[in-house]
C-alpha cells in the first residue's frame, strides 16, 4: 500500500473517533433549537460569612482577605446539565476577566482554585447556557454572569434597608424579602435560602429567576431538581423565624460568630 493511501485510510480513521467522541459527548453539529432544551436560569449569589458553615468539612474553607461582598455560586440553566464535556476551557480564555472573577467568583475552599472553580462550572452549566447567541463561549458566559452580578446588587439592597452583618441583630424574614425586591423583584421563584447554626437562621444564598433573554422570572420555572445542590442543610428561609446575616470572619470562616 502507497504512503498516499495509508494517509487518507489514517485520516479516515480519526475522523471516526473524533465523529464519536463528539457524538458520546453531546457536541454533535445542529441548529441551536435541538439541544438548547431549557427556558430558564438560576443566578445564585452566596454570602461567604456563612457560607462555610454548611460544608461537611467547614476546615477546607478558607475567604480570600479581599473578599467583602456577596459571590457568584453560578448561572445554572434548569434541566440542563453538562451538555458538551468536549468544549474546552483554558485560563487564558478568561485573561481579561481574571480580576473581576478573583474578587465576584472566587472558589472558598481551599481544595479548588479559583480556575477549577470555573471550569467545572462551565463544564457542567456554562455549556448548555451556551446554546443562546450572547453565552455561546466561555468568555462570553462568564462576561454576562459578571454583569449580572452588577446588576443585582443584593448587598447594597440589604445596606439601603439597614441590614448589616452581624453576630447579635437578627432580622425578620419579611424584612429580608423586602429589601432584597427593590433589586431582584418579588418573583415566587426567588429562593432566599438560610442555614441552621446552633438554632439560628443565618442567611447564606440567594437564586434569582432568570428567562433565556435573561429578564427577571421565568414563566416556564418547574421542578428544581436538577439545579446543584453543595449541601442539604442549606433551605428556604422560614418565614417564622428571625434570620441572621453573619459577618465575614477571613481568619475563622467556619465560625464566624463564635
Amino acid at each position: 500500500m502507497n504512503r498516499v493511501n495509508m494517509s487518507g485510510l489514517l485520516m479516515v480513521a480519526l475522523l471516526t473517533v473524533l465523529t464519536l467522541t463528539l457524538e458520546s459527548d453531546h457536541c454533535t453539529a445542529g441548529p441551536p433549537e435541538k439541544f438548547c432544551t431549557w427556558q430558564c436560569l438560576k443566578l445564585t449569589l452566596q454570602w461567604p460569612g456563612s457560607f462555610c458553615l454548611g460544608l461537611k468539612n467547614s476546615s477546607q474553607c478558607r475567604i480570600p482577605p479581599n473578599i467583602q461582598n456577596w459571590t457568584i455560586h453560578g448561572l445554572w440553566p434548569l434541566k440542563a446539565h453538562t451538555c458538551c464535556r468536549c468544549w474546552p476551557i483554558f485560563h487564558s480564555d478568561l485573561k481579561e476577566l481574571d480580576p473581576e472573577l478573583s474578587q465576584l467568583w472566587p472558589s472558598l475552599l481551599k481544595t479548588h482554585s479559583s480556575f477549577l472553580f470555573w471550569k467545572d462550572e462551565w463544564i457542567k452549566h456554562g455549556s448548555c447556557a451556551a446554546c443562546v447567541e450572547g453565552m455561546n463561549s466561555p468568555l462570553r458566559y462568564f462576561q454576562i454572569c459578571l454583569k449580572l452580578r452588577e446588576r443585582f446588587d443584593i448587598e447594597r439592597a440589604l445596606e439601603d434597608a439597614g441590614i448589616k452583618p452581624s453576630c447579635n441583630q437578627s432580622y425578620q424574614s419579611d424584612e429580608v424579602k423586602h429589601a432584597l425586591a427593590r433589586v431582584i423583584g418579588d418573583d415566587p421563584g426567588v429562593q432566599i435560602q438560610c442555614i441552621n447554626e446552633k438554632g439560628r437562621e443565618v442567611l447564606v444564598q440567594v437564586k434569582i429567576p432568570l428567562s433565556q433573554n435573561l429578564t427577571l422570572g421565568c414563566l416556564h420555572e418547574e421542578d428544581q431538581g436538577t439545579e446543584p445542590q453543595p449541601t442539604l442543610l442549606w433551605h428556604p428561609c422560614p418565614h417564622d423565624s428571625p434570620v441572621f446575616y453573619f459577618p465575614i470572619n477571613h481568619d475563622r470562616p467556619h465560625q464566624p460568630c463564635d
